[in-house]
C-alpha cells in the first residue's frame, strides 16, 4: 500500500482496491517517511511559487527589511505580544485588553489584576453617576480582561517545570544480573 501510495496512486483509488470505505483508513496503513514530507513540501512550495508572480521573491530592501523588524517591536505592549499580521494596522485602536488577537504574558498577571480590579472600580464609579454609556464600555472591557486573565493563568498552569530528578538505574541493571545469573544457573544444571 505504502509503495502504491509513494508511487503515485491517489489515495481514493487505493481504497477501493483495498476494499476500504474510507479514505481515513487507507491513509492509516500507508507509512509516511520524512523524505517524503519534505519532497512533498518542496514540490508544494515550487508549485505555488510558480503561479505567483516571480517580483513577489525578489530579495527585500534594506528599508523593508527595517520596516519587518519594526512591525515585531511594535507588536510587543504591556501584557504580552500582538498578533496581528505583518503591515496591518491596529484595529482597536491598541485597546489590547479588548484585542483577540493578544496573546497575553503570564508573567503580566499582576498587572492585569490591577487593570480588572481598577475597571471594577470604574465600574462602580459610572454606575453611581449614570454614565450609562460608559457602564456597557467599562462591562465589555472587564469581560476582556477576565478571558485573558483566564487564558494567563491557564498558560501558566500548562508552563509549569516539573523536576524528574536523574534516573536511578541501578535497581534495573540489578534485576537483569539477577535474571542472567539464573538463567546461566539453570544452563549449567
Amino acid at each position: 500500500m505504502t509503495d502504491a501510495l509513494r508511487s503515485g496512486l491517489p489515495p481514493h483509488i487505493a481504497t477501493r482496491i483495498c476494499g476500504h470505505r474510507t479514505v481515513d483508513t487507507t491513509l492509516g496503513y500507508a507509512a509516511i517517511y520524512p523524505e517524503d514530507v519534505i519532497n512533498h513540501h518542496r514540490s508544494f512550495i515550487a508549485r505555488r511559487r510558480s503561479l505567483r508572480p516571480g517580483e513577489e521573491y525578489r530579495k527585500p530592501t534594506a528599508q523593508e527589511w527595517q520596516d519587518f523588524l519594526a512591525h515585531f517591536e511594535l507588536r510587543k505592549v504591556a501584557l504580552g505580544v500582538c498578533a496581528r499580521d505583518f503591515g496591518t494596522p491596529c484595529v482597536h485602536e491598541h485597546a489590547c485588553i479588548r484585542c483577540p488577537v493578544l496573546r497575553p504574558d503570564p508573567e503580566q498577571m499582576p498587572r492585569l489584576e490591577e487593570i480588572h480590579a481598577n475597571l471594577l472600580d470604574r465600574l462602580q464609579e459610572a454606575k453611581e453617576q449614570g454614565w450609562l454609556g460608559e457602564v456597557a464600555a467599562i462591562e465589555a472591557s472587564l469581560a476582556a480582561a477576565e478571558q485573558k486573565l483566564a487564558a494567563m493563568r491557564d498558560l501558566a498552569a500548562r508552563h509549569t517545570t516539573v523536576h524528574l530528578g536523574m534516573p536511578d538505574l541501578r535497581g534495573f541493571v540489578a534485576r537483569i544480573d539477577s535474571e542472567q545469573r539464573n538463567e546461566d544457573a539453570k544452563r549449567q544444571s
